[in-house]
């Protein structure tokens, strides 16, 4: 069996060049469901892997917008719908600068398992353009997000494929692409989450992909028989994601001593808390993407220019950055100092060679495709608000995503233990997404 993994994988390489970071998620998807491929011979024989490497549907576009300044600029914009087993695509639009079809592709193939994680009918897609917001006026912005709309509109809609936001598309940015696709369509429907309050967006999603990893970590952490309060933990990021997690950590009794940003890290040993939180939300908007005035406004903090969090001491690790921002040496330094847990806020920042490493010496990893699933699991929550016209408190939220969590967790932890793997939270979160969409897959024929 695993020489067919292999196989697999030698088909994703060849159909896929030049994409590392879809070929990393397929590699580590595929190894750890070799036991479910054992288990099933039908869903060899039917081409069933070879079918979900593969995307429904992709999609590339030239995204043409004037800038302040009367140039007319083009950008590329993408979405790929790559799973819909088990409900319409969902999944976020990202504008960066380092958008092109291997990070589209590698978001989208972790969102299909993601998503069946949350016991939701969601399936797995993703998009975005080689846009950076960074600089950009708000009118330039939103050219720019009218005239992607206006190719999009054509491929989505609320029971074939709803988009949200992702790195580089917050409120602002989906306030623009609804607003134009309710131009285009004349239509008024949940065709995009993470919309506003005013316009039927979800009270608490803001936060919810950060309180969502910290629900599981928690449960983690519970499960070896410890508790989050007192423990220090070193984060990454000062975004919404990692703003989430501080505020939901500190709420717990944990003691947050980092965030980061491409500039380097901020250690603060009095801890990440009051005033301090607000004061990410302050960085987040300066459009400036730089951590480094903290460390001026908060005497006993200090700022650690080039460099990540990950050499500092803590109790428990969750990176809320970006992919593949802990390598290899990153996990021997955290390993060197103690490490015990890992639990992964951003998607898949663990290289495949540090996570086997960390496994190795004993650490427990808490993988994107789980931890941070509560970002979308608010979104699936929001989709259901719009479609019954009605609109849920806080705490109703709140109590949904914690119980998401809990539960995905619980399945993780029984899909590991159900092939013999132990707690092995990355293999069986993993296989207990995958066994879903298989059952779904195969009841729909070949299609």
């Amino acid at each position: 069996m695993a020489n067919l993994v292999q196989q697999y994988i030698e088909i994703a390489k060849k159909r896929n060049p030049g994409e590392p970071e879809f070929l990393q998620t397929v590699e580590e998807v595929l190894t750890s469901i070799e036991p479910v491929l054992e288990a099933h011979p039908e869903y060899v024989e039917s081409g069933l892997v070879e079918r979900l490497i593969e995307p429904e549907r992709g999609i590339s576009f030239r995204v043409p917008w004037v800038d302040d300044n009367g140039k007319v600029q083009v950008n590329r914009g993408y979405r790929y719908e790559f799973n819909s087993a088990i409900g319409p695509y969902k999944g976020g639009l990202r504008f960066a600068p380092n958008v092109y079809p291997g990070i589209i592709k590698f978001l989208g193939f972790e969102q299909i398992f993601k998503n069946s994680l949350t016991g939701l009918p969601i399936g797995g897609g993703k998009g975005g353009a080689d846009f950076d917001p960074n600089g950009k006026s708000d009118a330039e912005i939103m050219r720019f997000c009218q005239s992607f709309m206006t190719e999009l509109y054509r491929h989505i809609g609320p029971h074939t494929d709803v988009p949200a936001g992702d790195l580089g598309v917050g409120a602002r940015e989906i306030g623009y692409l609804f607003g134009q696709y309710k131009r285009l369509t004349n239509r008024y429907e949940g065709v995009l989450t993470g919309k506003g309050l005013a316009y039927g967006g979800l009270a608490g999603r803001t936060e919810a992909t950060g309180y969502g990893i910290v629900f599981f970590a928690r449960e983690m952490l519970k499960h070896c028989g410890e508790e989050l309060k007192g423990k220090t933990v070193a984060v990454s990021g000062f975004g919404n994601v990692a703003w989430g997690t501080v505020q939901k950590l500190n709420q717990l009794g944990a003691k947050v001593i980092t965030i980061s940003g491409p500039d380097g890290y901020i250690y603060d040993p009095n801890g990440v808390s009051g005033e301090k939180e607000a004061y990410m939300l302050e960085l987040r908007s300066s459009g400036k993407n730089i951590c480094a005035p903290y460390a001026d406004k908060f005497p006993g903090s200090e700022f650690h220019a080039g460099k990540k969090p990950w050499e500092v001491k803590a109790d428990l690790y969750i990176p809320c950055a970006t992919q593949n921002e802990i390598r290899i040496e990153d996990a021997k330094a955290m390993v060197a100092n103690g490490c015990k847990y890992l639990c992964e806020g951003a998607n898949m920042p663990t290289t495949n060679d540090a996570i086997e490493y960390l496994k190795e010496n004993g650490v427990v990893i808490g993988p994107s495709k789980a931890a941070n699933a509560g970002g979308v699991a608010c979104s699936c929550i929001e989709m259901g608000q719009n479609a019954g016209h009605t609109v849920f408190s806080p705490e109703q939220v709140y109590e949904q995503l914690e119980t998401i969590m809990v539960n995905i967790h619980k399945h993780s932890a029984e899909a590991s233990e159900k092939y013999g793997l132990g707690y092995d939270l990355v293999a069986g979160a993993n296989i207990a997404g995958f066994e879903k969409v298989a059952e779904a897959m195969m009841a729909q024929g070949i299609v």
